[in-house]
Parts: C-alpha cells; sequence; structure tokens
C-alpha cells in the first residue's frame, strides 16, 4: 500500500478508507479520491481496488513523460484505470493533455480509462450513508439469512422492520441497509433512503 506524505499547510485531505470489497485499507489523497473510493466499493462489479498502482513512463518527442494513476479497478468486465480530477481543473491545457497520454497508454491494452470528477451530491450523500452499514460482520448472520431468502421485493423499508418482530425495529433496519450496500437490494442513488422505501431485489 503506497504511503502519502503529509505536511503542514497542505490543502488536500489525505487518508485511508476501510473497503468491505478488500476487507483491509485504501488510500486517498484527497476528499474527492475518497468519494471515488466509496462509489468504487459500492460497485458489486469492482473485485480489487489499487490505490496508484503503477507508474507509467515513456519518452515522446524527446520529453521523458510520466503518470501515476489513482486507482485500479479490477472488475468482472475487465481492469478499470481512474485517474481522479475536479471538474474545474479538465478544462486546463495541461491537464486535458496529460489525461489524453494517459487514455492513449491504457486503452490500447484492452482497458477501460476513466476520468472521474464531483458525482452528483445527492448520489453521494446516499453512497456515503450506506457505507456505515458496509461491515458485515457487525450484523445478525441468522438475520441476513433470513432476510436474503425472503420475497420482500416490494416491500417497504419500514413494514420490513415492524414485521419481523424476533429482533429490534433498528437491528432489522440496519440489516436490511447492509443489503443494499452489498447490492442483493437494488439502491436508486437519486433518491435518499427513507421509511417508506420500496425495496426492490436485484436480477
Amino acid at each position: 500500500m503506497p504511503t502519502f506524505r503529509w505536511y503542514r499547510g497542505q490543502k488536500h485531505h489525505s487518508g485511508t478508507y476501510w473497503s468491505s470489497t478488500m476487507k483491509g485499507h485504501v488510500p486517498y489523497e484527497s476528499r474527492l479520491e475518497l468519494a471515488r473510493l466509496l462509489f468504487a466499493d459500492f460497485d458489486s462489479s469492482v473485485r480489487v481496488i489499487a490505490a496508484q498502482p503503477f507508474l507509467l513512463e515513456k519518452e515522446v518527442l524527446g520529453v521523458r513523460r510520466r503518470s501515476v494513476p489513482d486507482f485500479l479497478l479490477l472488475t468482472g468486465s475487465g481492469p478499470v484505470v481512474v485517474d481522479v480530477k475536479p471538474q474545474a481543473l479538465l478544462s486546463r491545457p495541461e491537464v486535458a493533455r496529460a489525461l489524453a497520454w494517459t487514455r492513449d497508454e491504457v486503452e490500447p491494452r484492452g482497458w477501460r480509462y476513466e476520468v472521474w470528477s464531483e458525482p452528483p451530491l445527492v448520489e453521494l450523500e446516499c453512497v456515503r450513508f450506506l457505507a456505515a452499514y458496509r461491515r458485515e460482520w457487525l450484523f445478525d448472520g441468522d438475520l441476513l439469512v433470513r432476510l436474503r431468502s425472503e420475497n420482500l421485493d416490494g416491500a417497504r423499508l419500514l413494514g420490513v422492520c415492524r414485521t419481523w418482530t424476533a429482533w429490534p425495529v433498528e437491528v432489522v433496519r440496519a440489516a436490511v441497509l447492509h443489503l443494499m450496500w452489498c447490492g442483493h437490494f437494488v439502491v436508486d442513488l437519486a433518491h435518499p433512503t427513507g421509511p417508506g422505501h420500496i425495496l426492490r431485489i436485484a436480477r
């Protein structure tokens, strides 16, 4: 795992995020990178998340170019190389050239390349909320099995919580939210999750 530098007065916020995909910590260098990590961790197609996975280096017209992508995601459809840049920086010529060069180096290998900027705020808040329920060992295993085995398609979240009286309402609610994080239930990120949320089982 790469080690990121910290110094007095730095403008970005580095840290580590505990990923349910990796069952361990993944480092990030900014709050925007943390947001991308949350979305990658929430995506059930992502199997591996690596921060600053490799160095791209090549001489182009006598100039040595170097680039370290922010993330590598291994998915069921192949590798995805990700650079994270604020939307406000994308129009800068030097940034656009650097990203275009990285794309030209990555995509001929058959890998996808993604430049990721700020997500819609509601989507980010939904994923951030569900991420609080990502640690499976915190939930009653028997309850999770029962919830997975029942046909709850079309049921309302509050109704499920009140029906399963063998467990406290807040325990059932937390378990359902965990299954939403895991992808057992489909999540509409365009709308905040509330008591009236209708559960839909992923197909």
